[in-house]
């Protein structure tokens, strides 16, 4: 499997308590922050969830 880079663009604040699970999931800890993640089926779909927060960084 291949890394991704994603990277958290937009707060997660006033938005519901799953998306916020999943960002904290994802490993992202402030605004801006960058993780490398394995792009395994269970990622790619955490980020589908999380997709309007969150950039793909290349």
């Amino acid at each position: 499997m291949s890394v991704i880079k994603i990277k958290q663009v937009r707060s997660a604040i006033k938005r519901p308590a799953d998306q916020k699970a999943t960002i904290k999931a994802l490993g992202f800890k402030r605004l801006n922050h960058v993780v490398e993640k394995e792009s395994t089926p269970q990622i790619l779909g955490m980020i589908n969830k999380v997709k309007h927060l969150i950039q793909i960084v290349d």
